[in-house]
């Protein structure tokens, strides 16, 4: 039996454990993020997002990771407090995680194996930036840099994945949460 997003435990940033599952029939944006990146301010977006759809089914699942250019350095007890402080976030954070590389998480191996390419805007300038610094390393299916987001549906299916430049509340981004909310 293959494993679907459900089958990950992981801990939420209090300490406490839980399971994916507790999600089931809900949809899902997870992202990967980080407090002192030039993407941070996209928590604003990421909590607004969870604000205006969560009473339709959508939950926000944010995953503090250090991997990219050292811009999550600090400890899970200082992400919360920064999250809460800064941006208000009520939407359900998790332990900082490796998203990419040797230690990667299981949930995040999962994630890119079954969904490898990320929708870009078509004049993102995010990749050329990463190349141009030397920044974009490792295979093509791994994740970008800080703030990528995988959309899952109400039955855990991978639906899409968005580039780190692509704002939570990008008519892409609307439009795809939308539909996926209106499915059965």
């Amino acid at each position: 039996m293959s494993q679907t997003i459900y089958d990950f435990s992981i801990k939420k940033i209090d300490g406490t454990n839980t399971e994916l599952g507790e999600y089931k029939g809900k949809v899902m944006l997870l992202v990967n993020v980080a407090s002192q990146c030039g993407l941070t301010p996209q928590y604003d977006g990421l909590e607004k997002l969870y604000t205006e759809y969560k009473d339709k089914g959508l939950v926000v699942l944010g995953f503090p990771a250090n991997e990219f250019g050292a811009q999550e350095p600090g400890s899970n007890e200082e992400i919360q407090e920064f999250c809460r402080m800064n941006f208000g976030v009520k939407f359900p954070m998790f332990e900082k995680i490796v998203v990419k590389g040797k230690d990667q998480h299981p949930l995040y191996q999962h994630l890119i194996t079954n969904h490898a390419d990320a929708v870009m805007k078509p004049d993102s300038k995010l990749i050329p930036i990463l190349k141009e610094k030397g920044l974009l390393t490792g295979n093509a299916n791994d994740i970008k840099w800080n703030f990528e987001k995988f959309l899952i549906s109400k039955t855990g299916e991978i639906v899409e994945r968005f580039s780190p430049d692509i704002e939570p509340m990008d008519p892409m981004i609307l439009q795809a949460v939308e539909k996926e909310l209106e499915r059965a």
